[in-house]
């Protein structure tokens, strides 16, 4: 268009590379081809405008949770003369009309987990899996801690329901197979395990297990009640767990054991990915209180039965680097 201002049609046309013939249509009307183009009408009749506004949304409000097929199924039983090819159309429709006009969904934003930030734990029940200890089924169920990233994972078998105690000795022992600890811990609201305590017994459980997370330096955390998803990291991961444990016993050719520490071999399940295989550094140690070996009754950690170490040092991640490293010195 510069040229124009300066030159005829036909001149600026030739410097600006087209025809004269198109340099004398853009005077006659400036606007855009797309601009010209009138909006694609319908082609056929509409074969839902009669039933639509009428019947269709009306049935969407009163039974939100109504399948499209199941609609159009009753769509066609009040009027025959409906086609069949007509289906795929309602769908849609109803798909558009229920992101407009249906209930609320929840937004999920995804989570991006540093590498050794957090780590999660969980028990989950093992009683379908029919395993006996000399003919008598076996009521167990197992400890599972998992980092959210890598994924390392550890799990052991728990007698019994959930407790405090067994929560204590799992998270110890998950720890010191690791050798590091997460900068935060992120359990469920325990109430399997604190559920059935009264008040002064619960806060002191409470106040056990911060002592706990605090002499790893760790920060606990906890979902909130009934958000499933938000402890996921460790949720769906039960049933590779599971499914694992299920092919070890399928292999073994018998689910029946002489003891419970026999089983405890084929539940293990300490996976170490290669960014956490470097070795502790000298003097990062953390020493902690000492106590009886393994969980006791206070359930604060104490010095590794396996190796006589005490406190175990914790993951940072180096955002820069993406490696571990030993924060403690």
């Amino acid at each position: 268009m510069s040229f124009r201002q300066t030159e005829t049609p036909t001149v600026a046309a030739a410097k600006a590379g087209f025809s004269a013939a198109t340099a004398y249509r853009i005077e006659q009307d400036p606007r855009l081809p797309s601009q010209k183009s009138a909006p694609r009408g319908r082609r056929r009749r509409d074969p839902l405008s009669e039933v639509w506004d009428s019947e269709v949304v009306p049935l969407l409000k009163s039974a939100p949770g109504l399948r499209p097929v199941a609609i159009f199924d009753e769509i066609r039983r009040r009027h025959p003369e409906i086609g069949a090819g007509v289906r795929r159309t309602l769908e849609r429709r109803i798909r558009a009309w229920r992101a407009l006009n249906g209930a609320e969904r929840d937004v999920i934003f995804r989570q991006e987990h540093p590498p050794g930030r957090l780590g999660l734990c969980d028990f989950t029940d093992m009683g379908d899996h029919g395993v006996n200890i000399a003919g008598v089924p076996l009521d167990h169920r197992l400890y599972h801690f998992r980092l959210a990233f890598p994924g390392w994972e550890h799990a052991h078998v728990v007698l019994g329901g959930e407790s405090f105690v067994a929560l204590a000795e799992g998270l110890q022992n998950a720890l010191w197979a690791l050798g590091r600890a997460p900068l935060e811990h992120r359990s469920d609201s325990l109430l399997a395990a604190f559920g059935n305590l009264d008040a002064d017994t619960r806060q002191d459980q409470t106040r056990r297990y911060q002592a706990l997370c605090t002499h790893y330096r760790m920060r606990p955390t906890r979902n909130n009640r009934g958000l499933a998803h938000e402890n996921g990291s460790i949720e769906s991961s039960h049933g590779h767990l599971k499914r694992a444990i299920e092919d070890a016993l399928l292999l073994r050719g018998s689910r029946d054991f002489d003891n419970p520490r026999s089983l405890s071999p084929l539940c293990r399940r300490d996976r170490r990915p290669a960014q956490c295989s470097q070795p502790q550094a000298a003097g990062s140690r953390a020493p902690g209180p000492a106590s009886a070996a393994g969980a006791s009754d206070d359930g604060l950690p104490a010095d590794n039965p396996r190796t006589g170490r005490q406190c175990s040092p914790r993951w940072r991640s180096c955002a820069a680097r993406h490696r571990w490293q030993d924060c403690t010195a």
